[in-house]
């Protein structure tokens, strides 16, 4: 750090707290916080206002500020039990102070039917202690007359190993070889006659295929549900609800067989939209996703009219189950296309005032009168929960350790469905996003809402519990997206620059605990997206809990030079793979594709030194390619008297090998690599300028499978990591696996 610097981070150290800052740390805002530079930087008062404000804390002036701080302090100071204490099992429990009077009694209920009895016996004045609870689950603690939950979780998550051990008798005993698997847009899936959009058919039979070429994981996109009156909002990562599934994705044959789907296509004569549709390198999610709709509605239609056959009393049982929050999305989507109908709009907080209440007598009574449209999306939820189910079962079937990784967004659209459903275990009026770095130097505003950890405590986690779950509940795994947010969050007040936000701490611990809780309930592994600027110990934090972290091929740097760090120098505990959605595939790479597209939308910063900046970066990257080309020659995965290949040869075949090479539990690859593909899922920073959530592949996925290069590839791959498993068997540098 320069001196400047250091004489900026001291002088913000010395300024005294004012009565703002110190409600704003004491309810969990991080006043000062460091930049990429090293640099200190201090959240102005004027930001710290409208956070605490959006927060449920009004600091206007004295007088609420004080309200404000009573406020925060009796949620803090544990003067009362709260809903939902979490903790670990053979570890004791810690109580507020004030919750427990020494001999006083208590009992527990444990899911299982026992119950235990004791006596506090704590000293006055010192933290009451409950006995370690040796049984995972969430049980009941009573004392007096109040009742709390204690969720006492396993030591760890649900991992590689368990899942590789449960998968047969014959691995009991045994520990997880080295897996791979494949990563997927589950969207870009082609499959003849899928109307123009990937579909959980298509996912099935790619996980089947994968199956038999000894791949034991899909990583797909996210399946969260989107918005049925607005086809037009089609980023995974900005969901209507969490909770539930993108209903796009659905196969109208799967469920109710080919005969009906072929019935509701005529009826309602969009067949020809649908093989031109079909035929499209772009997915056009407007049109396809309006075809597959009204092809759903008139699958409806008899269905409807149908209540003694199995299918009604399958679809009966699902709605039960789903409950209040499926009834809630439901009469969401009702409603959103009702307002956009009458009014043009469809963000809630625009809504008439009684709309806006999900609990209210006029949201009741619109339901009431459209029971029937309502009925229609409890449906179409019911036909998706069923494809990604079967997805995941013939995945295990053939023969996968762990199936589906479904992915986990970060957060969701503050104008869909699970904000209003939520609205009160929600944050409203700010953006997740994050601070300016080195390579988004404005910083970056999501235009996401999630949970509010005051009501994560008040509320006793029922939000957060609700959507694992949901997640968990058609996958063999989960991925994190940005996991670092569990531990704080970057917030901006809307409409506000993304620069001008601050970090809000949330409780890890609480959440890794229920995290491992339901893992283990699930019986699924946890992968958490850990990459950026990650804090000191939150790498461990992670893998003491059993999650996987992420690494990346681009990212693996050495410390002290500008190589890339060796396999064999790579972490344990994480899932490796060549790229992400958000990067540059290896034949991108290779090209500087990600370049010149950053220059397109205008992300190139002008260099001091007045050099073309799009040069430099080329120039910049022709280095890299060479320090990439000879980690691939020191690992042994390309030949050592070979060049790095040009800019039109990318070695894709090395990229693969060499990640096959680390030691990480499980490696997955992106279809596009596997492809050799030059163009990314997803350009970040860009809206329409890139074709984002838009491309498809060429071909459909069975006929994949068939293509000798694409399965000599996977050949390769799987070659490669049973290799990884025999680390004393030398590898031979005259030729890639």
């Amino acid at each position: 750090m320069s001196a400047a610097a250091s004489k900026k981070g001291d002088a913000h150290a010395a300024r005294p707290v004012s009565s703002i800052e110190a409600l704003a740390a004491r309810a969990g805002f991080e006043i000062e916080w460091q930049d990429a530079h090293k640099i200190m930087q201090r959240v102005p008062e004027t930001t710290l206002r409208i956070l605490l404000d959006k927060l449920g804390l009004p600091c206007a002036n004295a007088t609420q500020i004080r309200q404000s701080m009573s406020a925060v302090d009796a949620e803090m100071s544990g003067r009362k039990l709260p809903p939902l204490i979490t903790a670990e099992v053979d570890r004791g429990i810690a109580l507020p102070v004030s919750a427990a009077k020494q001999g006083a009694r208590y009992r527990i209920e444990l899911e299982s039917g026992e119950v235990i009895d004791g006596r506090f016996t704590s000293p006055k004045g010192e933290i009451a202690l409950l006995s370690p609870i040796a049984e995972p689950g969430y049980h009941t603690l009573v004392i007096n007359d109040h009742r709390t939950t204690l969720a006492v979780a396993p030591a760890r998550c649900f991992t590689i190993d368990d899942a590789w051990r449960s998968l047969s008798e014959d691995n009991v005993d045994a520990d997880a070889p080295p897996l791979w698997g494949i990563a997927a847009q589950v969207y870009g899936l082609r499959r003849n006659g899928d109307g123009g959009i990937g579909d959980f058919t298509a996912l099935a039979t790619l996980a089947t295929q994968t199956a038999k070429r000894g791949g034991h994981a899909v990583a797909i996109s996210p399946m969260h549900a989107m918005f049925s009156a607005e086809p037009n909002k089609f980023s995974p990562y900005s969901p209507s609800s969490r909770l539930f599934l993108n209903i796009a994705h659905v196969d109208p044959a799967a469920v109710l067989g080919a005969p009906a789907a072929r019935a509701a296509i005529e009826k309602t004569g969009v067949a020809a939209d649908l093989a031109e549709l079909e035929g499209l390198t772009l997915i056009d999610w407007p049109r396809a996703s309006k075809a597959r709709l009204a092809v759903l509605r008139a699958l409806f239609e008899p269905f409807s009219q149908d209540r003694a056959s199995p299918f009604a009393k399958d679809f009966a049982a699902f709605v039960e189950e789903g409950g209040r929050p499926l009834e809630d999305h439901a009469r969401f989507e009702a409603l959103q296309a009702a307002q956009l109908a009458e009014n043009g709009e469809g963000h809630w907080r625009n809504w008439p005032d009684a709309l806006r209440d999900p609990r209210s007598d006029a949201v009741t009574e619109f339901a009431a009168a459209n029971r029937r449209e309502v009925d229609f999306y409890l449906f179409t939820q019911w036909l998706a929960a069923k494809g990604l189910m079967h997805a995941q079962h013939v995945a295990r079937d053939a023969g996968m350790a762990v199936g589906l990784v479904a992915d986990l967004a970060v957060g969701c659209d503050s104008a869909g469905s699970h904000a209003w459903s939520y609205r009160d275990e929600m944050l409203t009026g700010v953006s997740v996003g994050a601070p300016p770095d080195l390579f988004n130097q404005a910083g970056q505003s999501w235009g996401l809402t999630t949970f509010s950890p005051r009501a994560m405590r008040t509320q006793g986690f029922a939000a957060f519990i609700d959507m694992l779950r949901c997640a968990f509940k058609c996958a063999g795994g989960i991925r994190i997206d940005h996991i670092l947010g569990l531990r704080r969050l970057w917030l901006v007040p809307e409409g506000e620059s993304a620069k001008d936000g601050a970090y809000l701490r949330y409780p890890l611990d609480d959440m890794l605990r229920l995290i491992a809780l339901e893992s283990w309930r699930h019986r699924a592994i946890v992968v958490g997206e850990d990459l950026g600027t990650v804090p000191p110990g939150f790498t461990e934090r992670l893998q003491e809990h059993g999650l996987l972290g992420i690494r990346v091929l681009w990212f693996e740097r050495e410390v002290d030079g500008p190589g890339f760090k060796p396999p064999r120098e790579w972490d344990t505990g994480v899932t490796a793979t060549t790229t992400t959605h958000d990067l540059p595939t290896v034949t991108g790479w290779w090209r500087g594709e990600d370049i010149v597209w950053r220059s397109k939308i205008g992300q190139t910063m002008a260099r001091a030194d007045g050099r073309d900046a799009v040069e430099a970066a080329l120039e910049e990257r022709g280095e890299d390619r060479e320090h990439l080309w000879r980690a691939f020659q020191d690992a042994g995965v390309a030949p050592d008297d070979v060049s790095a290949p040009d800019t039109g040869n990318a070695p894709v075949d090395e990229a693969l090998a060499f990640v096959a090479a680390t030691p990480a539990p499980l490696v997955t690859y992106p279809l596009e690599d596997l492809l050799a593909l030059a163009e990314q899922p997803n350009l970040p920073g860009s809206i329409d300028e890139h074709p984002n959530w838009r491309r498809r592949l060429a071909r459909p996925v069975d006929e994949l499978f068939l293509d000798d290069a694409f399965a000599d590839r996977l050949l390769a791959v799987d070659t490669a990591r049973r290799r990884a498993g025999q680390p004393n068997e030398p590898t031979s540098n005259s030729e890639t696996p």
